[in-house]
Order: structure tokens, then C-alpha cells, then sequence
């Protein structure tokens, strides 16, 4: 059963344009079987800076498609428990039940999904 959409970023520079194909083909390259994971992923292209450093680079269209494309998946699973971030799946260190920036293995998707997202 799929209950959470986990937000992804591409980990490319602002501006650069890539595709879902493009994507599959740098996960099969690392040795993955497919571009996706078991829960419902969605990935936006961005997530760096033009320096290459993490950066929240969505653009306002960007921005409404990603809301929108969640509230469509919504009507679609309604066993859908949760939105967050790739981020937010990095294990808890110090075991106080909270992911802190501090313990992100990735900081994928460079913003805060759960502060947009009403769970």
C-alpha cells in the first residue's frame, strides 16, 4: 500500500532542463533497476544553486505544479498518510523523534516539505 509521497529534487543546477528519462538513465547508471522507489516519489528539476550548492530553486510554476500534482495523488490514494521530503527520511541519531538538518544524509529536496504540506 502506498501512504506517503516522498518529494525529490533532480540535484541540478537552476535552469538546467533534464526529463524523466534523463533521470532513469542516471539511476540505472549507479547501478539502480529504475528510476523510482516504493512509495510515490515526485522530483522537481533543481535543488542547486548556480554554484552547485543546495538551494531551494523551484519556480513559482514549479511551486503550483508540485502542489497541485499532490492534491491530484491525494483523490487518487486515499490511503495517503504523508508528504515529506527525501530528507526526511534520514535515520534519527540522537534519538529525540525529530530529523535535524544536522542529520540529513542528502538535502534533497532543499526545502521544507512538511512546512507546505498540511499532513
Amino acid at each position: 500500500m502506498r501512504d506517503t509521497i516522498i518529494i525529490h529534487c533532480s540535484a541540478t543546477r537552476a535552469g538546467q532542463d533534464f526529463t524523466a528519462a534523463d533521470i532513469d538513465r542516471w539511476h540505472r547508471q549507479r547501478g539502480f533497476r529504475s528510476i523510482g522507489y516504493r512509495s510515490i516519489g515526485i522530483c522537481y528539476i533543481g535543488g542547486l544553486d548556480r554554484n552547485g550548492r543546495p538551494a531551494d530553486t523551484r519556480t513559482e510554476a514549479q511551486r503550483e505544479a508540485l502542489v497541485r500534482l499532490v492534491e491530484d495523488l491525494r483523490l487518487v490514494f486515499p490511503s495517503l498518510q504523508q508528504v515529506i521530503g527525501h530528507r526526511d527520511t534520514s535515520p534519527d541519531l540522537n534519538g529525540d523523534g525529530i530529523i535535524s538538518p544536522n542529520e540529513y544524509i542528502k538535502s534533497c529536496p532543499c526545502f521544507d516539505v512538511k512546512a507546505e504540506f498540511i499532513q
